[in-house]
């Protein structure tokens, strides 16, 4: 037992000083933004809005997204990471906080957008400094203790937030995503300020290629497009499956979400650092996280027995856990041949154009079409994203280029 827990621990080894205080930075603000994965139930059950108005106002949630990882890409370009992320952090907890006395269909698709328009501005900004942070060696395995720190976050904050709904109502939540942002910030300011913090890759490029250039990097944007698609249903449509077909109260909808985050801070990281020691390549293993979440999708329908939502989670969960951290790494290793900031705003896009249209067909596919239906639509576009990054994988290999 001793001798696991010791071969866990080393796993974190090597990692810098900074990459750990951006970790617990991302923790404080990723444990307050419980609100996230019960929005379609306030919207639903507090607001009172249809299926249809909801998958409009998570359109706006998206449409904000896009629009934030754009700016946040030019900014981190043209005045650095960190005052990007300073300001993209206090100006979040204030508008989360805001959020709350939004109660109208035009002033939530307003607000929703503005709130991730400045929200999302964070993601470039962070994944540059993360890169600067980090040894080249170390990359994914920082990119991957980021994640934990997500993860571990969101397997706290929706428990917490199922428990806050039912002894304060969904109000609470708003006022603990607005501070807890605001207390990140204060952490951002004192520790990772580049008068103190230690630059571990300097990467400077003289000639930047474009990434609007680089088809091998499209042909990647276009399959975590889907991927994104297919694993935001956890989020928005799957949450309202667990009330309406399996009863699931919030409470037990929360731990079940939560469920996510522990098993990824439990196995995550000795599992990446496995993988980083093998023979397969970072588009492999995509290829075989994107197989896994559209599995998840199929096996519930095969039974109307509620643990299979475990079974569900549990795939859905290893495929993330390896899609992720690779696909992170991979765009990291691409934006060394250009802006940084475009680079990864072009990653983060991809994932907040599926925010746009995943939540929104999510909605109404179930609307039309019903649970079962959509879980097989679902299993098909996992498939289509598989079968890209097994394209990607024969494209990069034909062009000898590193995978």
């Amino acid at each position: 037992m001793k001798k696991l827990i010791r071969n866990y621990i080393n796993t974190f080894k090597g990692l810098s000083t900074e990459v750990w205080w951006l970790a617990l930075i991302t923790l404080i603000n990723r444990a307050g933004t419980m609100v996230i994965p019960f929005l379609s139930l306030y919207l639903i059950e507090d607001l009172k809005f249809t299926l249809k108005d909801v998958g409009w106002i998570m359109t706006a949630f998206g449409l904000g997204s896009v629009a934030g990882s754009w700016l946040g890409g030019k900014l981190t370009d043209k005045i650095g990471y960190y005052k990007v992320m300073v300001r993209s952090l206090l100006s979040t907890g204030i508008l989360f906080i805001a959020l709350q006395f939004l109660n109208t269909f035009a002033t939530l698709c307003v607000g929703i957008f503005l709130v991730m328009l400045v929200a999302d501005m964070f993601r470039p900004a962070m994944f540059v400094a993360l890169s600067a942070y980090s040894k080249p060696e170390n990359k994914t395995r920082s990119v991957t203790l980021i994640r934990l720190a997500i993860n571990l976050g969101f397997s706290a904050g929706p428990a917490v937030g199922g428990l806050i709904i039912t002894t304060m109502s969904y109000s609470g939540l708003f006022w603990v995503d607005g501070i807890t942002c605001m207390i990140a910030t204060l952490v951002l300011f004192q520790v990772l300020n580049p008068k103190t913090a230690k630059i571990q890759d300097n990467i400077i490029v003289e000639n930047p290629d474009s990434a609007y250039k680089d088809h091998a990097f499209l042909i990647f944007l276009v399959a975590m497009f889907l991927f994104g698609f297919v694993f935001l249903q956890y989020f928005s449509t799957m949450p309202i499956y667990y009330r309406e077909k399996h009863l699931l109260s919030e409470f037990k909808i929360g731990l079940l979400l939560g469920a996510n985050g522990f098993f990824i801070f439990l196995l995550e990281m000795p599992l990446i650092k496995w993988l980083e020691n093998s023979k397969y390549t970072k588009t492999g293993l995509m290829l075989f996280g994107a197989t896994l979440t559209a599995l998840s999708f199929l096996v519930l329908n095969l039974t109307t027995f509620t643990g299979i939502l475990i079974i569900g989670m549990f795939l859905m969960t290893l495929g993330e856990m390896i899609a992720f951290p690779f696909s992170n790494a991979f765009a990291l290793q691409r934006a060394k041949k250009g802006n940084q900031g475009e680079y990864m705003a072009l990653y983060s896009i991809a994932f907040s154009i599926a925010h746009i249209f995943g939540h929104n067909a999510g909605m109404r596919l179930v609307d039309g079409f019903g649970y079962d239906n959509t879980w097989y639509i679902m299993t098909v576009l996992g498939g289509v994203c598989a079968f890209l990054f097994l394209f990607l994988k024969s494209y990069m290999k034909n062009k000898n280029d590193k995978q």
